[in-house]
C-alpha cells in the first residue's frame, strides 16, 4: 500500500506577522479552508490567510515529523526559513492551485 504524500506549510496574516505551522495531505484544500475560515481555531481567530511557506514530502509520516520539529523552533528560525524561501512574503496559494 502506497502512503499519501504530505505537506507542511506556514500561514501568516502579514509580513513578519503571526505564524501558524500545519501539516496536510492536500495543501490546496487545506489552505482554501484556512482562507475561508471553514475551521474555527487559531488561523481564523488571527486571520491567517496568506500561505508564505511549504514543503512537500513523499509521505505524510515524514511531513508530520517535520511539522513537530518546526513547531519547536524559535520565531527567528521560522522567519529566516520564510525569508529565504519567499522574501516578499507573497501569497503562494495561486502557485499551488495551477
Amino acid at each position: 500500500m502506497r502512503s499519501k504524500c504530505g505537506y507542511i506549510y506556514i500561514m501568516s496574516n502579514k509580513q513578519n506577522g503571526t505564524l501558524y505551522i500545519g501539516v496536510t495531505s492536500d495543501l490546496a484544500r487545506r489552505v482554501f479552508e484556512h482562507k475561508n475560515h471553514f475551521i474555527k481555531g487559531f488561523t481564523s481567530t488571527y486571520n491567517l490567510n496568506i500561505l508564505v511557506y511549504y514543503e512537500v514530502f513523499e509521505n505524510i509520516e515524514n511531513a508530520i515529523l517535520r511539522e513537530k520539529q518546526m513547531k519547536k523552533w524559535n520565531r527567528d528560525w521560522k522567519l529566516k526559513l520564510i525569508n529565504e524561501f519567499n522574501p516578499n512574503w507573497r501569497d503562494l496559494y495561486d502557485d499551488i492551485c495551477k
